[in-house]
């Protein structure tokens, strides 16, 4: 009995379609299980891993579907140009991972398993070395400085003397009038002196701007917000 698919991009077996799930399957959950042990931050998401896992199965039956039909890739494109997407993807490594797992689908479809076993082994493993001794990490920590003023005084001068006395560096990105113009906000980036606490540059910059608030943000760049 054959149990085998005819269609104008040629033909494959039951068998074929086992393999590529299978496959697709083991290897997503792979790419998954490595994405779950690199990550860093706080938005960790179990729900954007389970989409991994299915993405890279559902490529590889895109991948069988279509074959080598050139109409029907066109028709696949004009279908899926449909779909939106609105979540938004909190940090590019996570973009990086949706495309991992596209191309290893793609290459199961395509009945390259061992160019997709090989690829997604190397790739994990890279990822795996560059979490693992941290490679390219700036080891230089700043903060943001949020201080509001009166709008009606000019604090600037006394602000930054607190900081020339608690910081290695600041600058200034942006000036912001709000409450109606009843305040202004400064925000600064800064490099806080060694032995110098976040809550000491609060202490002081309060002092100087009228008991106003003062936020710092610290590890802002290590952070999903």
């Amino acid at each position: 009995m054959d149990f085998s698919f005819q269609d104008l991009s040629g033909t494959f077996s039951v068998a074929d379609i086992a393999i590529s799930l299978a496959l697709s399957l083991v290897l997503s959950m792979m790419i998954g299980w490595v994405y779950r042990a690199t990550h860093r931050h706080v938005s960790y998401s179990q729900s954007y891993v389970h989409t991994l896992v299915i993405l890279g199965m559902l490529v590889s039956v895109i991948m069988l579907v279509v074959g080598s039909n050139i109409a029907r890739a066109f028709a696949l494109v004009g279908a899926l140009s449909v779909v939106r997407f609105r979540n938004a993807i909190k940090e590019t490594r996570d973009v990086g991972f949706i495309f991992l797992v596209m191309a290893i689908g793609m290459a199961v479809g395509t009945r390259f398993y061992a160019l997709a076993a090989i690829a997604a082994v190397t790739i994990c493993l890279v990822v795996l070395v560059l979490q693992r001794f941290n490679l390219f990490a700036l080891n230089v920590q700043r903060q943001v400085v949020k201080v509001q003023v009166p709008a009606d005084e000019d604090h600037t001068g006394a602000i930054q003397d607190a900081l020339i006395a608690h910081t290695d560096e600041f600058e200034l990105v942006s000036l912001e009038s709000i409450r109606g113009g009843a305040l202004t906000e400064l925000m600064y980036t800064v490099k806080l002196k060694k032995g110098k606490e976040p809550g000491e540059l609060i202490s002081v910059l309060r002092q100087r701007t009228s008991g106003q608030r003062v936020t710092i943000l610290t590890g802002y760049d290590q952070t999903d917000l």
